[in-house]
This record gives C-alpha cells, sequence and structure tokens, in this order.
C-alpha cells in the first residue's frame, strides 16, 4: 500500500513539476464605465423585472408610501415586517400591523408575517438584479427570504446599466444578496415552481426623480 502510495504522489509531483508557472496577476479586461438615461435604465430595468414575473411600480419619490399601501393592500398583506432602518414615512399610508425585526427573532416566526418591506442597495438594469447588502433599511438575509411576499423599495439613481457597474456601488466584506425576480426552480420536466428557496412574489416600487 505504501509503495502504491508513493508512486500515485510520485506522479503528481512530476504532472506539477511540468506544469506552467501560474499567472501572478489575472487581467479583468471587464466593459466598464457605461451609462444609460434615467429613462432608458427605468424602462430596461422594468422589462428584465417583469420578464422575471416581478411586479413593478414605478412612482415618484413623494408618491412612495402611497405606491407600497397599495401594492400591500392589493396582496392582502396585513401584518407586514420591516429592517429596524427602514425609512417610516415610507410606511405613512399603510393601515396594517408593522412588526420590526430583530436579530433575536427565530427565523421560522418571520413565516408568520404577510409581507416583508425593504430598501436596496444598488440594481442592475441590463440583469433586473437587485442587490441587498444588509444595511438597516435591508435588514438580514433571513429577512428578506422567510415571508412569502417581498416588497422591494429601490431608488432608480442607484440602478447601473450594467454588472460591474452595479457592482462597483457594493462594499465587498458586506454580505450581499442577489435577486432576480420570484425564488424558482424547475424539477426534471421543467415544470416551474415558485417560492422554494424564499419569497413566491416580488413587488419592486421603483422610485424616479420626476
Amino acid at each position: 500500500m505504501t509503495r502504491a502510495r508513493e508512486t500515485v504522489l510520485g506522479r503528481v509531483r512530476d504532472a506539477l513539476a511540468l506544469a506552467p508557472t501560474p499567472a501572478t496577476v489575472v487581467p479583468r479586461a471587464y466593459r466598464t464605465g457605461r451609462v444609460l438615461p434615467a429613462s432608458e435604465r427605468l424602462a430596461l430595468f422594468t422589462d428584465r423585472l417583469l420578464d422575471y414575473r416581478a411586479e413593478v411600480h414605478p412612482c415618484t419619490a413623494d408618491r412612495t408610501a402611497q405606491a407600497v399601501a397599495d401594492a400591500l393592500h392589493g396582496h392582502g398583506a396585513r401584518r407586514i415586517g420591516v429592517p429596524a432602518g427602514l425609512d417610516p414615512r415610507w410606511l405613512d399610508a399603510y393601515e396594517g400591523e408593522v412588526c420590526q425585526d430583530a436579530a433575536d427573532i427565530p427565523a421560522p416566526r418571520l413565516d408568520s408575517l404577510d409581507a416583508v418591506v425593504t430598501a436596496s442597495a444598488a440594481g442592475c438594469a441590463e440583469t433586473g438584479t437587485i442587490f441587498l447588502d444588509g444595511s438597516p433599511d435591508q435588514g438580514r438575509r433571513a429577512l428578506s427570504l422567510v415571508p412569502d411576499l417581498h416588497l422591494c423599495v429601490v431608488d432608480l439613481s442607484s440602478v447601473e446599466a450594467g454588472v460591474p457597474e452595479a457592482v462597483a456601488r457594493l462594499v465587498p466584506e458586506r454580505p450581499t444578496t442577489l435577486i432576480s425576480g420570484p425564488s424558482a426552480t424547475s424539477d426534471i420536466e421543467l415544470e416551474r415552481v415558485e417560492g422554494v428557496h424564499g419569497p413566491r412574489t416580488l413587488v419592486v416600487v421603483i422610485r424616479t426623480d420626476r
């Protein structure tokens, strides 16, 4: 057994000796610096979100509270969860029960919520992706994964044209969650099933500058 082991290890060492020296610097020739006018970013971002079967509600900043309330009431959400740092003005028009999340609340208890409302860190128009980074207005991952409906408020000013531009907005040390539509998967027969690994319904309120 020892002789066979030494033979195998010897062949591995010989192969490694012949292998080329890895490059010390990997070239990163990503396409960066792309920009789109606000109207085009809004149109592209909305198109991608709808393609992912998300629900989209563009509104001006002063109509955020009403857009949030209308969307929640439209889904019958009577009890919602929010992260501690969410802007309370966004809930001024909502008449249901608001539960502030905390780290010591067990994740299974979050299942009793009808919905969760969070902000976002950034967005990518090209892929229809929303980035959460665990900031106080976004909360812990469990909060946005356990409830069946996630309403996410996105400022159009934080939506970039492409992935490299959006990633550049993020802090690498923060826990990042990428959301591209409702949670979904498919079985071997390609039957789509939603809500398996997260919310079954994603509602996006996009705050524009107009």
